[in-house]
């Protein structure tokens, strides 16, 4: 017994975080959708998660685009089959590395920003104010977050395909040599309209996790500056595995046989 009681601990303490984050969620999404709305914190938001976020997105995207054209032309020299290159990148970029880049990216950077705005107002009792001055601070913080989070990582993601395939197309065109005109002519060719509707359906689910991981964690911390801190790390960590699980989860939807 003995040494089963901290397996059962844990797995009970892990079955209440489930049902804690659950519930959290539950109420996020009701009250989002629910008037009274708050435009002004939704536009902030809107300009943090989006505008803000554009240079590290863009910047990943682009080194991502030209290195992968770069392997891919290095593994398909072997088999003299250089003219897939653009549809290999095309579809690499749309379905997967514009999403899941973009995605971790914007978690490393805003659900942490989250995670630690909130957790300050928590240990500082500013969240307890809001109770106190009948304001919901589900209504009031998480909301416009959530709202943001799903309405601005499409956006960020279109952008970022656009950004990476363009990497490819300078490194395609001006290092190996390809025909500027049919690089971008096989591009558009072969990339197809399911193939940028996934990718800004996984990046909607994306921005809900990452908005939502952050404000749970930020507004459940305890203990100070540590708190918060761990709040902090905690939010990043959970989006960028809740990021790849949903990937996965979402790709199967799309593209099952």
């Amino acid at each position: 017994m003995p040494l089963l009681q901290p397996l059962g601990r844990t797995f009970l303490d892990g079955l209440s975080a489930i049902g804690r984050l659950a519930l959290f969620t539950l109420r996020a999404i009701l009250l989002a959708v629910r008037p009274p709305y708050y435009p002004r914190l939704i536009l902030k938001q809107m300009i943090e998660i989006g505008y803000y976020s554009l240079p590290v997105v863009g910047m990943t995207a682009v080194f991502t685009g030209m290195v992968l054209a770069l392997q891919t032309y290095t593994g398909f020299s072997r088999f003299n089959a250089e003219t897939a290159i653009p549809n290999v990148v095309v579809l690499s970029i749309c379905r997967e590395l514009g999403p899941v880049l973009a995605g971790l990216m914007v978690a490393g950077r805003i659900g942490a920003a989250m995670a630690a705005e909130l957790g300050t107002m928590r240990v500082t009792e500013q969240i307890d104010a809001l109770v106190t001055l009948s304001t919901n601070p589900f209504k009031y913080l998480i909301a416009p977050r959530l709202i943001a989070g799903i309405a601005m990582l499409p956006v960020l993601v279109a952008t970022a395909d656009v950004i990476g395939v363009l990497g490819g197309y300078l490194v395609s065109a001006y290092k190996l040599g390809f025909n500027p005109g049919s690089y971008l002519q096989n591009t558009v060719d072969f990339v197809e309209f399911l193939d940028v509707f996934s990718g800004l359906v996984k990046a909607a689910v994306f921005g809900f996790i990452v908005a939502l991981m952050g404000c749970y964690h930020g507004f459940h911390s305890r203990g100070g500056a540590q708190g918060v801190g761990k709040a902090t790390t905690n939010a990043v960590v959970s989006a960028s595995i809740l990021i790849l699980i949903a990937n996965y989860i979402v790709t199967e939807l799309f593209f099952s046989r």
